[in-house]
């Protein structure tokens, strides 16, 4: 019986892949997505990161040698309690979100008909199609002294109630604007839930509550942590609804930053530590969440 002598040397390696052809197709398919994140977010960031350790520059300005000034700034009383209270809006706008938002993701995503669900969702996030301009001038028509609120409150009785310019408004305003992300993440995490578990807990005798926290609310812990870090995020930044709803006397991050830049103040220096204090921040919240949200949800 003849045997087969093994193919030449040559051949072997000739059927390996070479180096370089691997990486030609991840950056053929990176390439696009790679160098718009270079250019309009890489890139920006740097920049913002240079300017913020230059000591108090303005348009024009002759610019000065690097220091860390800008970000002591933050650490003065008036700027630290800006920052406290931008920290407290997003927190109270999060948790309002989420006590609005998982009942009514909890009814789509189990109780509503199958054949609804899809529709209801719709329904949910049609104010997303319009200008979040637009709807926050709706609520300063809903809340101002003359308006709706007060007109309904005042043909029951009750006096008027003073809520535009107050922290109240910006908490409402942004909590209406951020609530059909929230929904969304949840019925997402939702719709994924085991039943069996309810219907085992049910049979065990557990009480409705005892089986939403023992079993609805671990397995949909990794929507929840995912939904509130978006709330979070964006009532951290948001500057529409503090600025329309909220008026001179609730300052908040975005717009002691917007001041910094385009307002009188004119120091983009401290504008730009400002804003690299508040990404650094939100970048921690994103790796815990990615490093400790899975864990946390398969235990």
């Amino acid at each position: 019986m003849a045997v087969s002598s093994p193919p030449p040397k040559s051949d072997l390696q000739s059927s390996e892949p070479r180096p370089l052809s691997r990486w030609v197709g991840p950056l053929v398919l990176l390439g696009p997505s790679g160098l718009w994140l270079l250019f309009l977010l890489v890139l920006p960031v740097l920049v913002i990161f240079e300017l913020s350790l230059v000591p108090n520059i303005r348009p024009g300005d002759v610019v000065n040698p690097s220091s860390l000034a800008n970000y002591w700034l933050t650490f003065n009383p008036i700027n630290l309690n800006v920052i406290v209270r931008s920290v407290g809006l997003a927190v109270s706008t999060t948790l309002l979100c989420l006590a609005l938002g998982f009942p009514v993701a909890y009814w789509i995503a189990i109780l509503a008909p199958a054949r609804h669900r899809n529709l209801l969702l719709l329904g949910f996030i049609l104010p997303l199609w319009t200008s979040s301009l637009l709807r926050t001038y709706a609520w300063i028509t809903i809340l101002r002294p003359t308006g709706v609120l007060n007109s309904v409150l005042g043909s029951i009785g009750i006096p008027p109630l003073e809520i535009l310019n107050t922290t109240t408004a910006v908490t409402i305003g942004m909590s209406y604007s951020f609530l059909p992300y929230m929904v969304l993440i949840l019925y997402s995490s939702l719709e994924k839930l085991d039943t069996s578990l309810l219907e085992a807990s049910a049979d065990l005798g557990a009480a409705p509550l005892q089986t939403f926290w023992k079993i609805t609310v671990p397995q949909s812990l990794p929507g929840i942590a995912a939904g509130s870090l978006l709330v979070f995020i964006s009532s951290l930044g948001d500057f529409i609804d503090p600025e329309l709803l909220g008026g001179a006397s609730s300052m908040t991050a975005a717009r002691l930053i917007y001041n910094q830049f385009l307002g009188q103040t004119q120091n983009w220096g401290f504008g730009s530590a400002l804003s690299m204090i508040l990404i650094l921040a939100v970048s921690i919240a994103i790796a815990l969440l990615l490093k400790y949200g899975d864990r946390d949800a398969h235990r």
